[in-house]
Parts: C-alpha cells; sequence; structure tokens
C-alpha cells in the first residue's frame, strides 16, 4: 500500500473577544504537535485584514499519524476542550501533494 503524507488546512473563525484565549493555546498546541512522531510541520497563521481569522497548515506522514494526532491528549485538551468552544466557525480540509 502506497502511504501519502496527509496536508491539513484549518481556518478558525474566532468569536469576537476571545481572540486573545487562542493565541494563548497555540505555542503549547503546536510545540506539542511538532514532537508527535508523524508530524512533518505545523504552523500557525493570522490573517493580515482580520485578526480573529487563524489559518493552520500541518502535516502528517499518514492517516495513522493525522489520527495519533487528533486522539492526543493535548488536541483534545486544546483544541476541543478549549479553543473550538471559542470558535464562530471551523474548516477543515485534507489534501495530498500531487
Amino acid at each position: 500500500m502506497n502511504k501519502q503524507n496527509i496536508h491539513v488546512f484549518a481556518k478558525w473563525q474566532v468569536t469576537a473577544g476571545e481572540i486573545d484565549t487562542v493565541l494563548d493555546c497555540l505555542p503549547e498546541l503546536a510545540e506539542k504537535s511538532r514532537a508527535e512522531a508523524g508530524n512533518l510541520y505545523y504552523k500557525a497563521y493570522q490573517d493580515n485584514t482580520d485578526p480573529n481569522i487563524i489559518m493552520l497548515n500541518e502535516a502528517y506522514a499518514d492517516q495513522e499519524a493525522l489520527n495519533a494526532h487528533r486522539n492526543s491528549s493535548h488536541y483534545q485538551d486544546i483544541v476541543v476542550a478549549q479553543i473550538v468552544p471559542l470558535l464562530k466557525n471551523r474548516e477543515v480540509t485534507l489534501t495530498h501533494e500531487l
């Protein structure tokens, strides 16, 4: 079976007044995500025109690595429990390189 890297593009629209809380969570989330065995990179960006928009660009060695990331304690504790409740909208696109 041919395993392909999985590239994740996520767009978080943070609820007005909550951006500082989300930004405070990102360093720990990024550090722990980058330390995962199957993580290739984890980058976070803030929109230049709308500071309540956060874009994430991540890559994982394969589906197993992505699953491990989503099931990790730091993902569950930081993203699911702390960040998602502060989002107005969340879009996640999974891709592979051509």
